[in-house]
C-alpha cells in the first residue's frame, strides 16, 4: 500500500491512527501530553478520516492568463513550434502586456509544452551520431556565418569563425566578403593570435577555402588555392568535410548558434556597436561560460590547463590573455 506522506512530517502513521481511533472520552491535550504533539495537531488528526497528507498544492492558481487565453497560447506552441523568447513577444503583442516571462514557462509546464524539442515530430537519423575524436589543442574548426545589414553599412557582412576543439577557444573577424583571399588573410591572424600552435584546420568546401568543387563538379583539390597555402606556410594540414554534410563541421555550427541567439536577443543601431557586441559575446563566452564538454571549465580554463600540462604546444603563454573581469 502506498501512502502519501509528507517528508517533513512530525507524526507517524502509526501514532495518526492512534490518534483517530481514541475514544472521545480522552481529551485532546491528554492525547497531546501522551504523544508529545500540540494541541491543534492532535484535533487535525482526530478530524481527519484518513492518516495521508493531503496536496500542499493551492486550490486556486493564480494565473496571468485566464484558461481560454492559455488554452490559446498553448496551441500556438503546439503549432507554430516557436522558442519562449518569440511566444512571449506574442503573447505580448496580441494577447496580455504584462505577461512576464516565468508566468509564461510555468503555464506551459501546466499544459505539457514546455519542452520544444519534444513537440517536434521525431525523425529517423540517417545514421547514429558521433562524438568529436578527442584532440589536445591545435585542431581547429573554421566557419563563415552571415550577419544581419547594418542601417549604415550597402550590403551585408560576414563573420568569419574558428574555434578550437580541444578549449573552444574562439577567434572572429568580421568581413565585408567570402573571397578566398580574404579566408586567407584570416587565417594568417589566426595563427598569429592563436596561443598555441595550429596543426589541422577543418573547414566545409566552400569556395573561399577550397577549389575542390568546379562548376558543381567535385576534384581532388590542387593546394593552389589562396587558404591551402597559407596552410602550407604554416605547416598546417587543411581537411575538409564530407560533401554535404555539414554537421561534420557542427562544432563551429553551435557557436554560430549562440551567436544568432544574441542577434536575436540584441538590437544594434550600426556596424560598430554590432563589432563591439559580438566581441563583448566573446570575451563573455571565453572567460564566464562554463561547459560541460571541458568539465564545467571556461575555455580560457581549459587553454591554462592544457599549457600547465603540455606547454610544448604554445607559442605563447595564454596566461597573457585578457584576463575575465571580476
Amino acid at each position: 500500500m502506498i501512502l502519501r506522506l509528507h517528508k517533513n512530517a512530525r507524526t507517524t502513521p502509526a501514532i495518526r491512527d492512534e490518534l483517530r481511533a481514541a475514544p472521545a472520552s480522552v481529551s485532546t491535550n491528554a492525547l497531546a501530553r501522551r504523544y508529545g504533539l500540540h494541541h491543534k495537531t492532535v484535533d487535525k488528526w482526530r478530524q481527519r478520516p484518513s492518516s495521508e497528507d493531503r496536496s500542499h498544492r493551492p486550490h486556486t492558481l493564480h494565473a496571468t492568463l485566464t484558461p481560454e487565453q492559455e488554452e490559446i497560447v498553448a496551441e500556438l506552441r503546439r503549432t507554430l513550434l516557436i522558442d519562449t523568447v518569440d511566444l512571449l513577444m506574442l503573447v505580448r503583442e496580441f494577447i496580455c502586456p504584462t505577461m512576464s516571462e516565468s508566468a509564461l514557462k510555468r503555464m506551459m509546464k501546466r499544459h505539457g509544452v514546455s519542452s520544444l524539442r519534444a513537440l517536434m515530430p521525431q525523425e529517423e537519423p540517417e545514421e547514429p551520431a558521433k562524438p568529436f575524436k578527442r584532440y589536445p589543442p591545435g585542431f581547429v574548426h573554421v566557419d563563415v556565418k552571415y550577419l544581419p545589414r547594418m542601417a549604415d553599412e550597402a550590403s551585408r557582412s560576414y563573420l568569419y569563425v574558428a574555434i578550437d576543439r580541444a578549449t573552444r577557444w574562439v577567434f572572429f573577424e568580421i568581413h565585408p566578403d567570402k573571397r578566398a583571399e580574404t579566408a586567407a588573410g584570416f587565417l594568417e591572424r589566426l595563427v598569429a593570435a592563436a596561443t598555441f600552435r595550429i596543426e589541422k584546420v577543418l573547414s566545409d568546401n566552400g569556395p573561399e577555402f577550397t577549389d575542390r568543387f568546379v562548376h558543381g563538379r567535385e576534384r581532388t583539390p590542387t593546394g593552389k588555392h589562396a587558404f591551402d597555402r597559407v596552410c602550407a606556410k604554416h605547416g598546417i594540414e587543411h581537411r575538409l568535410i564530407r560533401p554535404w554534410r555539414p554537421q561534420t563541421n557542427g562544432m563551429a555550427e553551435r557557436f554560430n548558434g549562440r551567436i544568432a541567439d544574441q542577434l536575436g536577443r540584441t538590437h544594434f543601431e550600426n556596424s560598430a556597436q554590432l563589432r563591439s557586441g559580438l566581441e563583448a559575446y566573446r570575451q563573455i563566452y571565453l572567460n564566464h561560460l562554463p561547459q560541460r564538454v571541458l568539465g564545467h571549465r571556461t575555455p580560457r580554463q581549459a587553454l591554462l590547463d592544457w599549457f600547465k600540462k603540455e606547454p610544448e604546444r604554445f607559442r605563447t603563454d595564454p596566461h597573457n590573455l585578457p584576463a575575465p573581469d571580476r
